[in-house]
């Protein structure tokens, strides 16, 4: 006992000497280096000595480790430091120092730096302590009393998409920002900001708020909107105005404007959402992204990767030392295969009609045009879009936000050439054969008071083969036809013509369907089924795909958007017979050439076009009488080949009559 008292005694002349309940100084260090990782800068603080509390107090210190992390966009802080591979005794007057690595990545890259960490010895009243010496060097390695760490974001460019010919869809261009200096606006405020807000398609309430900012003086220019540069007629009217002010600055701009809205998309200020999922992408609350389109599609390719530069800044503002330091990576420009003069071409036709087309080549299977109609002019979105002009969009008849062409609907009789082929393979139908139909509708006992009925056209003979069953778009006969084919069999069979997956493209289209069961259940929905109807859905897309084989042979080609595709690629091999569709293809030939083919009218002399008409009823139920009708016509050249158009009308009054005069014009002024 004596002894044990004696040791105690001894030890408080000889501190640090012999026993083992003293502090030792790597616990403050790696208690520091932890919380350092961790980001407690508070705690921190608490492991400095005093010496250094006096230099620093805790709010500046926290402070500006928050505000130079914030500045240069740190993430993964990693530090270590070497430990001693020895236990060591040192006495209070000694200063032990431990080397140490910062890692971190930064907007400039990534950023390293070695430094050392000495500690003192702190007596204290309930104990002693080994405390770190810190200096504003503990930061970053270099950096003295007054200096200050400068943080440089680079922006990347962000790639353009081009279109087959290299016409850009979106490029990087500029625009007139146009603004208000509010003390040459006196006297004349109300006038001004009312016709300003009309010419803008914004509010007089958004023109006041961004008045009403506090920087705002009376000699201020203060943005208000924009307008884009070729725009001759705006910038006229607002250089009448008092007041108004232009300055160009750099923004995205889209050359094809509405007529490829849906298709190329825009880009817009990074949402909240967005920034929370992408936050380890390295987005940043300042930018943009593609909000639609292939602007979104194609964010990874097209954004490109920011560059930086971290310095440190002596207090004569002079760079003093480069931490880090990263050229901007620039985005990829992208190709499309879509021309731009075809896709313009189908959108004018289309003037404002609520509907989607899709057009391609059927031997390489490029995407030449993607169409919904009516649209927008994603230029409003980089300009400056008020709220009142997106909701007013929102309500618009036609919908012209909603993308048309990546939804599918009910084909109609368009769907009638895909049963024939199916038929003509199983052995099914036989083109020469003459079905005896009598009179307008079709019933089996069974059926209730559900019939299959003829359009008018087609009720003018009662021997029909194929070829009449085609031209005159005849119902009962594909009805009866695919009775004879069966349910399972047709539903294996459309698999070929790529039913019941998804369509290999690189931009989203919703999957067609021939039902929404595994299985038919009733021999109605298998004879609606036939000519387009009963619960069959397809994307123009896929339906001008679908009539591929009739071109190439048997081959159903796979649709390709971007140059990088390597072209004339087969989605499905000999699917068809070229005997089944080189008969296909007379036929249809016939529809648009035989005076009672449904696609006859009107004629165009010089064209040499096959195709098929259908009008799809929208019938939410059998006794649905005043059912909207959606009006089709899908049609190629044969002569080129190089071209196959298919286009959706929604509520027509005359059926696919209102459709076939604006496929043939589209033809007509690109030969």
């Amino acid at each position: 006992m004596k002894y044990f008292k004696g040791c105690i005694l001894i030890s408080s002349f000889i501190v640090l000497m012999g026993c083992s309940d003293q502090p030792d100084p790597e616990n403050t260090v790696e208690d520091y280096m932890e919380a350092w990782e961790n980001e407690d800068f508070g705690e921190m603080y608490e492991l400095l000595s005093e010496e250094s509390k006096e230099q620093i107090s805790q709010e500046d210190f926290e402070e500006r480790y928050t505000a130079i992390y914030d500045g240069i966009e740190m993430n993964n802080l990693s530090i270590t430091y070497e430990s001693s591979e020895e236990e060591q005794d040192y006495d209070k007057e000694d200063t032990p120092s431990y080397n140490y690595e910062v890692g971190m990545e930064t907007l400039a890259g990534q950023l390293d730096f070695s430094h050392t960490a000495e500690l003192v010895y702190e007596e204290g009243e309930d104990e002693s302590s080994w405390a770190m010496e810190w200096d504003p060097s503990m930061i970053f390695a270099g950096m003295e009393e007054g200096d200050t760490v400068s943080a440089e974001s680079i922006a990347a460019e962000r790639g353009e998409i081009l279109d087959v010919n290299g016409e850009p869809l979106a490029e990087n261009g500029s625009m007139q920002q146009v603004g208000l200096v509010p003390e040459r606006v006196e006297g004349e405020e109300d006038e001004v900001k009312e016709k300003l807000a009309e010419i803008l398609n914004t509010s007089v309430e958004y023109i006041d708020s961004q008045l009403d900012q506090a920087w705002v003086q009376s000699s201020s220019f203060v943005p208000v909107g924009s307008v884009a540069n070729n725009d001759e007629e705006k910038i006229a009217d607002i250089k009448e105005l008092s007041g108004t002010q232009f300055q160009e600055t750099d923004a995205r701009v889209y050359p094809a404007g509405e007529a490829a809205a849906h298709i190329i998309g825009y880009v817009d200020d990074i949402t909240g959402e967005q920034l929370e999922e992408k936050s380890e992408e390295g987005y940043t609350a300042h930018d943009q992204i593609g909000q639609t389109g292939l602007e979104s599609v194609l964010e990874d390719q097209l954004r490109g990767k920011a560059g930086g530069k971290v310095t440190i800044v002596n207090e004569n503002d002079e760079e003093k030392e480069v931490l880090a330091e990263r050229e901007p990576t620039n985005g990829k420009d992208v190709e499309l295969t879509i021309d731009r003069e075809v896709q313009e071409a189908i959108y004018g036709e289309m003037d404002g009609e609520s509907g989607s087309s899709a057009a391609l080549d059927p031997k390489t299977g490029e995407v030449k045009a993607l169409v919904s109609s009516p649209a927008y002019d994603p230029n409003e979105f980089i300009l400056g879009i008020s709220g009142e002009r997106r909701n007013e969009l929102q309500e618009q008849e036609g919908a012209p936000l909603r993308n048309k062409f990546s939804s599918t609907y009910s084909p109609g009789s368009t769907f009638k050439p895909i049963t024939a082929a199916i038929g003509l393979e199983t052995g099914d139908i036989d083109p020469d054969s003459e079905m005896t139909i009598e009179g307008k509708s079709y019933t089996k006992d069974g059926w209730g008071n559900y019939s299959v009925s003829r359009v008018e056209g087609a009720n003018v003979d009662n021997s029909v083969n194929l070829r009449d069953a085609l031209v005159r778009s005849d119902n009962i006969y594909f009805a009866r036809s695919i009775m004879e084919i069966g349910g399972e069999t047709f539903l294996e069979e459309s698999k070929k013509f790529g039913f019941a997956e998804d369509l290999p493209f690189s931009y989203p289209i919703s999957a067609s369907q021939i039902i929404n069961e595994e299985e038919f259940d009733s021999e109605p929905l298998l004879a609606d089924t036939g000519y387009g109807q009963g619960q069959v859905q397809m994307s123009p897309l896929h339906l001008a795909v679908s009539y591929t084989p009739f071109i190439t042979g048997g081959d159903l080609i796979k649709p390709t958007l971007t140059s990088e595709e390597e072209p004339e690629q087969v989605w499905k091999e000999s699917i068809i017979s070229e005997e089944t569709a080189s008969i296909i293809t007379e036929d249809l030939q016939e529809v648009v050439n035989d005076s009672e083919g449904s696609a006859y009218e009107p004629r165009l002399e010089g064209l040499t076009l096959a195709g098929k008409t259908g009008t799809a009823e929208l019938k939410q139920s059998l006794e649905d009488e005043n059912a909207q009708e959606n009006g089709w016509f899908i049609a190629w050249d044969t002569e080129a080949e190089d071209l196959v158009i298919s286009m959706m009308v929604e509520d027509v009054e005359n059926g696919s009559g209102d459709v076939v005069p604006l496929v043939k014009n589209v033809f007509e002024e690109l030969k």
